[in-house]
């Protein structure tokens, strides 16, 4: 092949990929995708998940506070048995 065939080679797969990250980027745009700074993407539904774990990761630490005024109070066996009891009707 000649030198004029691998240009013309060259120049439709630079075309080909342009043309695709062209389409990529309307996509994103279009549904709100943004992209971080390690070219993950992120959809606008995730800040929504996010408050959601934050509440969670704070409803787990107040059972963990609950459970370790528990293990560390100096009680007998029944008292202990009975407020675990208490807590798991709740």
């Amino acid at each position: 092949m000649t030198a004029a065939v691998w240009a013309i080679a060259a120049v439709i797969m630079v075309a080909i990929v342009a043309f695709t990250e062209m389409q990529k980027a309307k996509h994103r745009a279009r549904h709100g995708i943004t992209m971080d700074w390690l070219g993950g993407e992120r959809t606008p539904q995730q800040p929504a998940r996010e408050a959601e774990l934050i509440r969670e990761v704070e409803e787990l630490r107040e059972r963990v506070k609950v459970l370790e005024r528990i293990a560390t109070e100096d009680r007998e066996t029944k008292l202990l048995s009975a407020e675990i009891e208490s807590l798991r009707e709740k």
